[in-house]
């Protein structure tokens, strides 16, 4: 798999050029999504959204027209506008205030599905994609600066659909209408002022936000890395309580959140910075465009109204002149959020279906694997050269000291990882040329420790077959030894058991587990240490529930204690990635090679205990 490296200290940092170019990049990511070919119904509403948008647009030039229309009659100068009267004017002004807000609040209702179907689909997308990535992802991931990279994506593309389409276009649109309005009626001037200004304005606060951007790009770093501190605390509760280590972690996490405060500080500081600028820009060229309105009304070249307008004017666009500053800020950091997003889109899976990969037909179940090669790390190998055979509907049994890659080819069976070298098979077929979905289909995991939903035990239960019927469902209960005690609970099968399962104790959580593998009735079961982490009694009553789980099926049990697998078929030992021995318990026993030794010396431990 290709990771993301960070940069070196001494990599050179990402040009301006380089910004603009990812900025275009993620803006051509989100366009489907906005304008998607296949569902014509949403072009209709960004099309309407747009027209609505232009139409408010046009009633707020002309509104301050009815405002020195108004001004003029009742100072008796000029000639009244539409011959409406000072009252007839005043009302008009009223209603184009009225029209322009009704449009652009009937512009939101068109176009907010368009935004939510949008980011229904893009959640959905990425909620998809994390699932897709292989085991060797997760693992290096920290779900909690995962977690805030999606978050802050999504409402990235929020903001930006609501105000890059539908504010900052209309926005120029309106900019350049209030400057062709106040050239033709007065003069050219005002057009040079209008244009210096806001070009002086959009140059400053352009300048100073992609300053501002590497400045928030850190403070979203630190954001990050104090979210992974908390959430990785809070996922060990229990080790955390263990150790008395509750003043260690507050000070980690107080570490980090000093790192964001001054890196929020030096964000805010740069922002009152900005504010200001725009504000002596904007009323600067307020203050010009006035003085020469003042100047005319002086000569008598323009009425009182004239100047009354020229000031509506002014402050109708110094308003959103000061939203797109806001704006742009928020763009700029939309993207570089959404950047991260797509970025984490853009990782491909380890593990990927072949373009023509076929459902696996399981026949029987034998399962085999031929001088198999793997490592996690490809300067250390795990397996090394491992063949195996496992007949339709024989448990065999997989023992080896901690490190000898005994999970790991529970692993490779279920295909979190391919092999380096070799092949897996399930009667005859390359797992490489199988659906991953048919695979998984067709094996049924119990893993040593059993991480439950933070739901009712029924959905636990159910999780193993969405359609599973309450009858299918407390008959795996059954077959798991655990319907009885479910039945006592005073909630019975709605019961919460907690996150993670923490309500219930290591051995109610294994039967659940069970029961759910069993109502998935897979033709292959994956018993991963199923219970080595259980007290010895559990154990026994786990033992017998696993016994029935794999009657009738092609059975892998990988095994700390050998206890749990005398009656096994069949035992592999491995040791250091190769099979050292293989027969049946007795055979080993006889043979007083390394499953012996280990076999006496964990009977030589629970006599001591």
């Amino acid at each position: 798999m290709r990771r993301r490296t960070r940069p070196s200290s001494d990599a050179p940092p990402p040009t301006a050029a380089d910004e603009r170019r990812s900025g275009l990049r993620t803006l051509r990511r989100v366009w489907p999504y906005v304008w998607p070919e296949d569902a014509p119904s949403v072009r209709l509403r960004v099309v309407l959204a747009i027209v609505v948008l232009m139409g408010a647009k046009g009633i707020a030039v002309v509104t301050p027209l009815f405002y020195k229309g108004a001004v003029d009659a009742l100072a008796a100068e000029g000639v009244p506008l539409l011959a409406l009267g000072a009252v007839g004017l005043t009302v008009a002004y009223g209603m184009a205030r009225v029209l322009n807000s009704g449009f652009q609040q009937l512009r939101d209702v068109i176009f907010a599905p368009v935004t939510q179907r949008a980011l229904r689909q893009l959640a959905l997308t990425t909620f998809r994609h994390i699932h897709a990535m292989s085991m060797r992802y997760h693992i290096t991931r920290k779900t909690g600066g995962l977690s805030r990279i999606i978050e802050r994506g999504v409402k990235g593309v929020e903001f930006l659909l609501r105000f890059l389409i539908l504010s900052i276009g209309p926005l120029l649109l309106e900019l350049i209408l209030v400057a062709v309005v106040l050239a033709w009626l007065f003069d050219l001037w005002y057009l040079v002022a209008v244009a210096v200004t806001v070009a002086l304005y959009v140059w400053f606060t352009f300048a100073v936000t992609e300053w501002r951007v590497k400045l928030r790009r850190d403070m979203n770093t630190q954001d990050t890395d104090a979210n992974q501190k908390a959430i990785d605390s809070l996922l060990n509760y229990e080790t955390v309580k263990y150790f008395g280590a509750e003043d260690r972690e507050a000070a980690r996490y107080d570490v980090a959140m000093k790192g964001y405060a001054a890196a929020a500080l030096k964000t805010a500081y740069s922002l009152a910075a900005l504010n200001f600028g725009q504000v002596v820009i904007i009323t600067t060229g307020l203050i010009a465009v006035m003085v020469m309105a003042a100047i005319g009304v002086e000569k008598g070249q323009m009425t009182v109204g004239d100047f009354v307008m020229v000031n509506a004017y002014m402050i109708q666009i110094t308003g959103p002149l000061g939203f797109l500053g806001t704006v742009y800020r928020e763009i700029r950091q939309s993207l570089v959020d959404m950047g991260e997003m797509f970025d984490l889109l853009s990782q491909p899976p380890d593990v990927m279906d072949r373009p023509d990969a076929r459902p696996l037909q399981v026949n029987g179940g034998e399962i085999r694997l031929r001088d198999v090669r793997f490592g996690y790390d490809p300067e250390r190998e795990i397996l090394k050269g491992v063949s195996l055979v496992v007949a339709a509907g024989q448990t065999v049994a997989i023992v080896g000291s901690t490190g000898s890659g005994k999970s790991t080819i529970g692993r490779l069976l279920f295909r979190f990882y391919d092999v380096t070298a070799g092949q897996v098979t399930i009667d005859g077929q390359d797992l490489r040329d199988v659906t991953q979905d048919s695979l998984h289909a067709a094996i049924g995991v119990v893993p040593q420790d059993t991480v439950l939903f933070n739901d009712t035990i029924r959905y636990n239960i159910a999780y193993g077959r969405a359609d599973a019927t309450e009858a299918e469902i407390f008959e795996a209960a059954r077959d798991a030894q655990i319907h009885d005690f479910i039945m006592k609970l005073p909630e019975g099968y709605e019961t919460q058991v907690g996150e993670r399962g923490l309500k219930l104790s290591g051995g109610e959580k294994q039967r659940v587990g069970i029961a759910r593998t069993l109502l998935k009735d897979p033709p292959i079961l994956l018993l991963d240490e199923a219970t080595s982490a259980l007290d010895t009694d559990t154990e026994g009553e786990i033992k017998g529930a696993l016994a029935r789980a794999g009657q009738g099926r092609t059975v892998i049990t990988i095994a700390h204690r050998l206890s749990t697998i005398a009656e096994a078929d069949r035992i592999v030992v491995l040791e250091q990635g190769e099979i050292s021995e293989t027969g049946t318990h007795d055979d080993l026993l006889t043979r007083g090679g390394r499953y012996a030794h280990l076999w006496l010396r964990q009977q030589a431990d629970q006599e001591r205990a």
